[in-house]
Protein backbone atom coordinates (compact mmCIF):
# COMPACT_ATOMS: atom_id res chain seq x y z
CA UNK A 1 0.00 0.00 0.00
CA UNK A 2 1.36 3.37 -0.69
CA UNK A 3 -1.20 5.30 1.29
CA UNK A 4 -0.15 6.61 5.20
CA UNK A 5 -1.01 4.24 8.16
CA UNK A 6 -4.72 4.86 9.25
CA UNK A 7 -5.37 5.25 13.17
CA UNK A 8 -6.92 1.77 14.17
CA UNK A 9 -9.32 4.24 16.15
CA UNK A 10 -11.20 3.99 12.95
CA UNK A 11 -12.30 0.68 12.22
CA UNK A 12 -12.67 -0.04 16.24
CA UNK A 13 -15.17 2.41 15.95
CA UNK A 14 -17.01 1.35 12.70
CA UNK A 15 -16.75 -2.46 14.71
CA UNK A 16 -18.56 -1.02 17.54
CA UNK A 17 -20.93 0.91 15.59
CA UNK A 18 -22.00 -2.43 13.40
CA UNK A 19 -21.88 -4.83 16.73
CA UNK A 20 -24.44 -2.21 18.09
CA UNK A 21 -27.08 -2.95 15.28
CA UNK A 22 -26.72 -6.56 15.27
CA UNK A 23 -29.69 -8.80 16.91
CA UNK A 24 -28.75 -10.87 20.19
CA UNK A 25 -26.59 -13.67 19.56
CA UNK A 26 -25.37 -12.84 16.22
CA UNK A 27 -22.26 -13.52 14.44
CA UNK A 28 -20.94 -11.19 11.42
CA UNK A 29 -18.57 -12.75 8.46
CA UNK A 30 -16.90 -10.74 6.19
CA UNK A 31 -14.45 -12.36 3.15
CA UNK A 32 -12.12 -10.12 0.86
CA UNK A 33 -12.15 -9.87 -2.47
CA UNK A 34 -10.61 -12.28 -5.28
CA UNK A 35 -7.70 -11.42 -7.22
CA UNK A 36 -9.43 -11.43 -10.58
CA UNK A 37 -7.70 -13.93 -13.17
CA UNK A 38 -6.70 -12.56 -16.89
CA UNK A 39 -5.49 -15.40 -18.96
CA UNK A 40 -2.54 -17.87 -18.28
CA UNK A 41 -1.30 -17.10 -14.70
CA UNK A 42 -2.16 -13.52 -14.70
CA UNK A 43 -4.59 -11.27 -12.30
CA UNK A 44 -6.06 -7.97 -12.06
CA UNK A 45 -4.65 -5.57 -9.61
CA UNK A 46 -6.12 -6.29 -6.06
CA UNK A 47 -8.84 -4.38 -4.46
CA UNK A 48 -10.17 -5.11 -1.51
CA UNK A 49 -13.57 -5.61 -0.30
CA UNK A 50 -15.20 -2.41 0.82
CA UNK A 51 -16.78 -3.05 4.03
CA UNK A 52 -13.81 -5.68 4.91
CA UNK A 53 -12.02 -2.36 4.76
CA UNK A 54 -14.09 -0.65 6.39
CA UNK A 55 -14.60 -2.85 9.45
CA UNK A 56 -10.55 -3.68 9.99
CA UNK A 57 -8.16 -1.49 7.72
CA UNK A 58 -6.61 -4.91 6.14
CA UNK A 59 -5.63 -4.54 2.81
CA UNK A 60 -4.89 -8.07 1.73
CA UNK A 61 -6.54 -11.16 -0.26
CA UNK A 62 -7.42 -14.23 1.52
CA UNK A 63 -8.94 -12.20 4.79
CA UNK A 64 -11.99 -13.15 6.67
CA UNK A 65 -13.70 -10.69 9.28
CA UNK A 66 -15.64 -12.70 12.11
CA UNK A 67 -17.00 -10.47 14.25
CA UNK A 68 -19.98 -12.13 17.33
CA UNK A 69 -20.51 -9.75 20.24
CA UNK A 70 -22.00 -11.85 22.44
CA UNK A 71 -19.90 -14.82 22.27
CA UNK A 72 -19.26 -16.32 25.86
CA UNK A 73 -15.52 -16.05 25.66
CA UNK A 74 -14.60 -12.34 25.40
CA UNK A 75 -11.04 -12.86 23.07
CA UNK A 76 -13.13 -14.64 20.21
CA UNK A 77 -15.68 -11.28 19.75
CA UNK A 78 -13.38 -10.33 16.96
CA UNK A 79 -11.34 -12.86 15.00
CA UNK A 80 -9.66 -12.06 11.88
CA UNK A 81 -7.82 -14.55 9.75
CA UNK A 82 -5.03 -13.77 7.51
CA UNK A 83 -3.18 -15.72 4.33
CA UNK A 84 -0.33 -17.60 6.35
CA UNK A 85 2.95 -15.98 4.88
CA UNK A 86 5.87 -18.18 4.54
CA UNK A 87 9.39 -17.82 2.84
CA UNK A 88 8.65 -18.56 -0.72
CA UNK A 89 5.75 -16.05 -0.29
CA UNK A 90 7.92 -13.67 0.56
CA UNK A 91 10.34 -14.34 -2.24
CA UNK A 92 7.54 -14.22 -5.07
CA UNK A 93 4.84 -12.04 -3.55
CA UNK A 94 6.55 -10.01 -0.98
CA UNK A 95 5.42 -8.70 2.42
CA UNK A 96 2.30 -9.95 3.92
CA UNK A 97 0.45 -8.92 7.10
CA UNK A 98 2.04 -10.41 10.23
CA UNK A 99 -0.09 -11.21 13.20
CA UNK A 100 1.60 -8.17 15.32
CA UNK A 101 1.16 -5.65 12.32
CA UNK A 102 -2.92 -6.62 11.50
CA UNK A 103 -3.53 -5.96 15.08
CA UNK A 104 -2.15 -2.32 14.84
CA UNK A 105 -3.60 -1.82 11.75
CA UNK A 106 -7.47 -3.16 12.68
CA UNK A 107 -7.25 -2.91 16.64
CA UNK A 108 -8.03 -6.84 16.70
CA UNK A 109 -6.37 -8.55 18.80
CA UNK A 110 -7.00 -12.10 18.01
CA UNK A 111 -5.34 -13.59 14.64
CA UNK A 112 -5.53 -16.65 13.44
CA UNK A 113 -4.43 -17.98 9.74
CA UNK A 114 -7.10 -18.28 7.17
CA UNK A 115 -6.93 -22.32 6.76
CA UNK A 116 -7.67 -22.16 10.83
CA UNK A 117 -11.16 -20.44 9.69
CA UNK A 118 -13.67 -23.63 8.96
CA UNK A 119 -12.06 -25.56 12.01
CA UNK A 120 -12.84 -22.30 14.54
CA UNK A 121 -15.91 -21.62 12.92
CA UNK A 122 -17.76 -24.84 13.90
CA UNK A 123 -16.08 -24.49 17.63
CA UNK A 124 -18.19 -21.40 17.89
CA UNK A 125 -20.86 -21.29 15.79
CA UNK A 126 -23.83 -23.16 18.00
CA UNK A 127 -23.34 -20.61 20.34
CA UNK A 128 -25.11 -17.80 18.01
CA UNK A 129 -28.62 -18.12 16.61
CA UNK A 130 -28.21 -16.02 13.94
CA UNK A 131 -25.31 -15.85 11.13
CA UNK A 132 -24.84 -12.13 8.85
CA UNK A 133 -23.52 -13.02 6.11
CA UNK A 134 -22.28 -10.17 3.01
CA UNK A 135 -23.39 -9.67 -0.38
CA UNK A 136 -23.43 -7.14 -2.72
CA UNK A 137 -26.99 -5.39 -3.01
CA UNK A 138 -25.81 -1.99 -4.62
CA UNK A 139 -29.35 -1.49 -7.21
CA UNK A 140 -26.61 -0.81 -9.98
CA UNK A 141 -24.52 -4.10 -9.51
CA UNK A 142 -24.52 -6.02 -12.60
CA UNK A 143 -21.70 -8.74 -12.29
CA UNK A 144 -21.77 -12.15 -13.20
CA UNK A 145 -18.63 -13.44 -11.28
CA UNK A 146 -19.25 -14.82 -8.10
CA UNK A 147 -17.47 -13.26 -5.40
CA UNK A 148 -16.15 -15.01 -2.14
CA UNK A 149 -18.92 -13.77 0.07
CA UNK A 150 -21.55 -15.60 -2.68
CA UNK A 151 -19.70 -18.61 -2.20
CA UNK A 152 -19.16 -18.94 1.45
CA UNK A 153 -23.44 -18.00 1.75
CA UNK A 154 -23.33 -21.55 -0.71
CA UNK A 155 -20.49 -23.12 1.77
CA UNK A 156 -22.30 -21.91 5.44
CA UNK A 157 -26.38 -22.14 4.63
CA UNK A 158 -24.72 -26.24 3.13
CA UNK A 159 -23.25 -26.60 6.73
CA UNK A 160 -25.20 -24.64 9.29
CA UNK A 161 -28.93 -25.16 7.41
CA UNK A 162 -30.57 -24.30 11.19
CA UNK A 163 -29.34 -21.18 11.48
CA UNK A 164 -31.05 -18.15 10.92
CA UNK A 165 -29.60 -15.87 8.18
CA UNK A 166 -29.80 -12.17 7.92
CA UNK A 167 -28.72 -9.45 5.74
CA UNK A 168 -25.58 -7.64 6.54
CA UNK A 169 -25.45 -5.00 3.53
CA UNK A 170 -28.13 -3.18 4.93
CA UNK A 171 -26.75 -2.69 7.68
CA UNK A 172 -23.40 -1.83 6.36
CA UNK A 173 -25.06 0.53 4.05
CA UNK A 174 -26.88 2.43 6.97
CA UNK A 175 -23.17 2.93 8.39
CA UNK A 176 -20.93 3.73 5.36
CA UNK A 177 -23.67 6.48 3.99
CA UNK A 178 -22.32 8.58 7.08
CA UNK A 179 -18.62 9.51 7.20
CA UNK A 180 -16.50 10.10 10.28
CA UNK A 181 -14.06 12.99 10.50
CA UNK A 182 -11.17 10.62 9.47
CA UNK A 183 -12.74 9.36 6.08
CA UNK A 184 -13.64 12.77 5.23
CA UNK A 185 -9.63 13.61 5.76
CA UNK A 186 -8.77 10.38 3.35
CA UNK A 187 -11.70 11.75 0.89
CA UNK A 188 -10.17 15.57 1.07
CA UNK A 189 -6.35 14.06 0.38
CA UNK A 190 -8.30 12.28 -2.60
CA UNK A 191 -9.69 15.04 -3.52
CA UNK A 192 -6.01 17.33 -3.28
CA UNK A 193 -4.49 14.64 -5.48
CA UNK A 194 -6.95 15.35 -7.80
CA UNK A 195 -6.88 18.92 -7.97
CA UNK A 196 -2.68 18.39 -8.80
CA UNK A 197 -3.38 16.13 -11.55
CA UNK A 198 -5.84 18.48 -12.75
CA UNK A 199 -3.97 21.59 -12.79
CA UNK A 200 -0.94 19.81 -14.54
CA UNK A 201 -3.21 19.36 -17.39
CA UNK A 202 -3.76 23.02 -17.47
CA UNK A 203 -0.29 24.04 -19.11
CA UNK A 204 0.07 20.84 -20.65
CA UNK A 205 -3.17 20.08 -23.09
CA UNK A 206 -2.64 22.00 -26.58
CA UNK A 207 -4.26 20.89 -30.18
CA UNK A 208 -3.17 17.97 -31.47
CA UNK A 209 -2.40 16.18 -28.25
CA UNK A 210 -3.43 12.62 -27.65
CA UNK A 211 -6.10 11.64 -25.04
CA UNK A 212 -3.85 9.02 -24.11
CA UNK A 213 -1.38 11.31 -23.13
CA UNK A 214 -3.35 13.35 -21.12
CA UNK A 215 -4.39 10.35 -19.07
CA UNK A 216 -0.70 9.14 -18.20
CA UNK A 217 -0.15 12.87 -16.99
CA UNK A 218 -2.85 12.22 -14.45
CA UNK A 219 -1.44 9.30 -13.40
CA UNK A 220 1.61 9.88 -13.02
CA UNK A 221 1.05 12.98 -10.74
CA UNK A 222 -1.76 10.74 -9.09
CA UNK A 223 0.46 7.72 -7.92
CA UNK A 224 3.89 10.11 -7.21
CA UNK A 225 1.14 11.12 -4.42
CA UNK A 226 0.55 7.87 -2.61
CA UNK A 227 -2.41 7.00 -4.67
CA UNK A 228 -2.54 3.76 -6.18
CA UNK A 229 -4.75 5.60 -9.50
CA UNK A 230 -7.38 5.91 -10.82
CA UNK A 231 -10.37 5.95 -8.40
CA UNK A 232 -12.17 4.52 -11.82
CA UNK A 233 -11.68 4.23 -15.21
CA UNK A 234 -10.77 7.58 -16.71
CA UNK A 235 -12.80 8.93 -19.42
CA UNK A 236 -10.91 11.68 -21.11
CA UNK A 237 -13.58 12.59 -24.29
CA UNK A 238 -12.34 15.10 -27.04
CA UNK A 239 -14.73 16.87 -29.59
CA UNK A 240 -17.69 14.55 -30.30
CA UNK A 241 -16.20 11.41 -27.55
CA UNK A 242 -18.18 14.04 -24.98
CA UNK A 243 -21.63 12.77 -26.05
CA UNK A 244 -20.36 9.07 -25.10
CA UNK A 245 -21.26 8.62 -21.27
CA UNK A 246 -18.55 6.12 -20.38
CA UNK A 247 -16.23 7.19 -23.25
CA UNK A 248 -12.43 5.35 -22.25
CA UNK A 249 -11.27 3.98 -25.26
CA UNK A 250 -8.66 7.32 -24.82
CA UNK A 251 -6.81 6.78 -28.00
CA UNK A 252 -7.81 10.03 -30.10
CA UNK A 253 -6.16 13.03 -30.92
CA UNK A 254 -7.59 16.16 -29.43
CA UNK A 255 -8.38 18.60 -32.32
CA UNK A 256 -8.00 22.50 -32.19
CA UNK A 257 -11.56 24.42 -31.40
CA UNK A 258 -12.63 21.02 -29.70
CA UNK A 259 -13.38 20.66 -26.02
CA UNK A 260 -12.44 17.75 -23.64
CA UNK A 261 -14.84 16.42 -21.25
CA UNK A 262 -12.19 14.62 -18.32
CA UNK A 263 -14.21 12.64 -15.87
CA UNK A 264 -10.72 11.64 -13.69
CA UNK A 265 -10.00 11.50 -10.26
CA UNK A 266 -7.67 10.15 -7.55
CA UNK A 267 -8.10 7.43 -5.18
CA UNK A 268 -6.53 7.41 -1.62
CA UNK A 269 -6.51 4.50 0.86
CA UNK A 270 -9.26 3.12 -0.92
CA UNK A 271 -11.19 6.08 -0.41
CA UNK A 272 -12.15 7.55 -3.34
CA UNK A 273 -12.78 11.49 -5.54
CA UNK A 274 -14.95 11.86 -8.29
CA UNK A 275 -13.88 14.99 -10.25
CA UNK A 276 -15.29 16.19 -13.90
CA UNK A 277 -14.00 19.17 -15.51
CA UNK A 278 -14.33 20.47 -19.76
CA UNK A 279 -11.50 22.43 -20.83
CA UNK A 280 -10.97 24.06 -24.78
CA UNK A 281 -8.41 22.25 -26.64
CA UNK A 282 -6.66 26.11 -27.43
CA UNK A 283 -7.33 27.28 -24.33
CA UNK A 284 -10.60 29.48 -25.53
CA UNK A 285 -13.98 28.79 -25.53
CA UNK A 286 -15.92 29.56 -28.59
CA UNK A 287 -19.09 31.74 -28.44
CA UNK A 288 -21.63 28.30 -27.93
CA UNK A 289 -19.20 26.14 -26.03
CA UNK A 290 -18.82 29.23 -23.08
CA UNK A 291 -23.01 29.49 -23.29
CA UNK A 292 -23.42 25.71 -23.03
CA UNK A 293 -20.64 25.63 -20.69
CA UNK A 294 -21.77 28.52 -18.28
CA UNK A 295 -25.48 26.78 -18.83
CA UNK A 296 -23.98 23.45 -16.54
CA UNK A 297 -22.50 25.89 -14.12
CA UNK A 298 -25.30 27.30 -13.50
CA UNK A 299 -27.04 24.00 -12.91
CA UNK A 300 -24.10 22.91 -10.95
CA UNK A 301 -24.86 26.37 -9.11
CA UNK A 302 -28.74 25.55 -8.19
CA UNK A 303 -28.22 21.95 -6.95
CA UNK A 304 -25.95 22.75 -4.61
CA UNK A 305 -27.77 25.65 -3.27
CA UNK A 306 -30.53 22.66 -2.68
CA UNK A 307 -29.24 19.90 -1.72
CA UNK A 308 -28.98 19.90 2.16
CA UNK A 309 -30.27 17.64 5.14
CA UNK A 310 -34.11 16.40 4.88
CA UNK A 311 -33.69 16.20 0.89
CA UNK A 312 -35.20 13.13 -0.41
CA UNK A 313 -33.08 12.23 -3.85
CA UNK A 314 -35.67 11.49 -6.08
CA UNK A 315 -37.18 15.17 -5.37
CA UNK A 316 -33.71 16.98 -5.93
CA UNK A 317 -33.19 15.14 -9.32
CA UNK A 318 -36.32 16.23 -10.23
CA UNK A 319 -35.99 19.83 -9.00
CA UNK A 320 -32.42 20.16 -10.67
CA UNK A 321 -33.95 18.56 -14.05
CA UNK A 322 -36.60 21.46 -14.04
CA UNK A 323 -33.74 24.05 -13.75
CA UNK A 324 -31.79 22.20 -16.69
CA UNK A 325 -34.93 21.85 -18.62
CA UNK A 326 -34.84 26.07 -18.66
CA UNK A 327 -31.98 26.63 -19.26
CA UNK A 328 -31.64 24.21 -22.25
CA UNK A 329 -34.84 26.31 -23.64
CA UNK A 330 -32.84 29.31 -23.02
CA UNK A 331 -29.93 27.91 -25.49
CA UNK A 332 -33.08 27.23 -27.91
CA UNK A 333 -32.40 23.08 -27.80
CA UNK A 334 -35.64 23.02 -26.41
CA UNK A 335 -38.95 24.67 -27.43
CA UNK A 336 -41.11 25.92 -24.68
CA UNK A 337 -43.98 25.47 -25.86
CA UNK A 338 -43.30 21.88 -26.70
CA UNK A 339 -42.17 21.58 -23.35
CA UNK A 340 -45.49 22.34 -21.63
CA UNK A 341 -47.22 19.79 -23.97
CA UNK A 342 -44.72 17.22 -23.32
CA UNK A 343 -45.25 13.85 -21.99
CA UNK A 344 -44.11 13.65 -18.27
CA UNK A 345 -42.61 10.34 -18.20
CA UNK A 346 -40.81 10.75 -21.32
CA UNK A 347 -39.58 14.28 -20.99
CA UNK A 348 -37.69 16.06 -23.51
CA UNK A 349 -34.74 17.51 -21.75
CA UNK A 350 -33.61 13.73 -21.49
CA UNK A 351 -32.15 14.29 -24.96
CA UNK A 352 -29.52 16.24 -23.49
CA UNK A 353 -29.24 15.34 -19.64
CA UNK A 354 -30.19 11.66 -19.32
CA UNK A 355 -28.57 10.93 -16.44
CA UNK A 356 -28.57 11.14 -12.39
CA UNK A 357 -27.23 14.71 -11.28
CA UNK A 358 -25.68 13.19 -7.84
CA UNK A 359 -24.80 9.96 -6.20
CA UNK A 360 -23.18 9.05 -3.22
CA UNK A 361 -19.37 8.73 -2.52
CA UNK A 362 -16.70 6.92 -0.46
CA UNK A 363 -15.06 3.49 -0.09
CA UNK A 364 -16.82 3.49 -3.13
CA UNK A 365 -16.89 5.53 -6.56
CA UNK A 366 -21.24 5.10 -6.29
CA UNK A 367 -21.01 4.51 -2.80
CA UNK A 368 -23.87 2.23 -1.31
CA UNK A 369 -26.96 4.05 -0.60
CA UNK A 370 -30.90 4.28 -0.17
CA UNK A 371 -32.88 6.64 -2.30
CA UNK A 372 -35.48 6.46 0.35
CA UNK A 373 -33.28 7.91 3.35
CA UNK A 374 -33.17 11.70 3.38
CA UNK A 375 -30.12 13.04 2.94
CA UNK A 376 -28.46 13.54 6.48
CA UNK A 377 -25.34 15.50 7.36
CA UNK A 378 -22.15 13.04 7.33
CA UNK A 379 -23.35 12.45 3.87
CA UNK A 380 -20.89 12.95 0.77
CA UNK A 381 -22.45 13.74 -2.63
CA UNK A 382 -21.02 14.34 -6.06
CA UNK A 383 -23.28 16.92 -8.22
CA UNK A 384 -22.38 16.37 -11.78
CA UNK A 385 -24.82 18.02 -14.33
CA UNK A 386 -24.25 17.71 -18.28
CA UNK A 387 -25.60 18.97 -21.04
CA UNK A 388 -25.27 16.60 -24.86
CA UNK A 389 -25.34 17.72 -27.79
CA UNK A 390 -24.70 15.03 -29.80
CA UNK A 391 -25.72 16.80 -33.31
CA UNK A 392 -22.96 19.51 -32.21
CA UNK A 393 -20.21 16.66 -31.11
CA UNK A 394 -20.25 19.02 -28.15
CA UNK A 395 -20.33 17.67 -24.54
CA UNK A 396 -20.01 19.65 -21.14
CA UNK A 397 -20.01 18.10 -17.54
CA UNK A 398 -18.93 19.54 -14.35
CA UNK A 399 -18.19 17.47 -10.94
CA UNK A 400 -17.58 18.60 -7.53
CA UNK A 401 -17.58 16.55 -4.24
CA UNK A 402 -19.90 17.85 -1.25
CA UNK A 403 -19.76 16.74 2.32
CA UNK A 404 -22.90 17.55 3.93
CA UNK A 405 -23.20 19.31 7.41
CA UNK A 406 -26.13 20.61 9.52
CA UNK A 407 -25.93 23.93 7.81
CA UNK A 408 -25.57 23.51 4.08
CA UNK A 409 -23.24 21.76 2.74
CA UNK A 410 -19.00 21.75 1.75
CA UNK A 411 -17.48 21.70 -1.38
CA UNK A 412 -14.25 19.59 -0.98
CA UNK A 413 -12.99 20.80 -4.16
CA UNK A 414 -13.77 24.32 -3.75
CA UNK A 415 -9.92 25.39 -4.94
CA UNK A 416 -9.58 23.28 -8.24
CA UNK A 417 -11.37 25.67 -11.06
CA UNK A 418 -14.17 25.75 -12.48
CA UNK A 419 -14.96 29.18 -13.84
CA UNK A 420 -14.82 29.78 -17.40
CA UNK A 421 -12.47 32.56 -17.29
CA UNK A 422 -9.97 30.86 -14.84
CA UNK A 423 -10.02 28.21 -17.22
CA UNK A 424 -9.20 29.95 -20.06
CA UNK A 425 -6.54 32.63 -17.70
CA UNK A 426 -4.38 29.24 -16.55
CA UNK A 427 -4.42 27.57 -19.45
CA UNK A 428 -2.68 30.86 -21.38
CA UNK A 429 -0.15 31.42 -18.67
Amino acid sequence: MKYQPINSSLFVENRERLAQKLKPKSLVIFNSNDPMPTNADGTMGFHQNSDLFYLSGIDQEESILLIFPDCPDPKYREVLFLKETSELIAIWDGYKYTKEHATEVSGIQTIMWTKQFEGFLTSIIFEAENLYLNTNEHIRNHSYVQTRDAKFIIWAKEHYPLHKFERVAPLMAQLRMIKSSVEIDLMREACRITELGFRRLLSFVKPNVTEYEIEAELIHEFVRNRSKGFAYTPIIASGANACVLHYIVNNQVCKDGDLILLDVAAEYANYNSDLTRTIPVNGRFTQRQRAVYNAVHRVFKYAQSILKVGVLWEEYQKEVESFMESQLIDLGLLNRAEVEKQNPDSPLFRKYFMHGVSHHLGLDVHDVWNKYRKVEAGMVFTIEPGIYIREEGLGIRLENNFLITETGNIDLMASIPMDAEEIEDLMNR
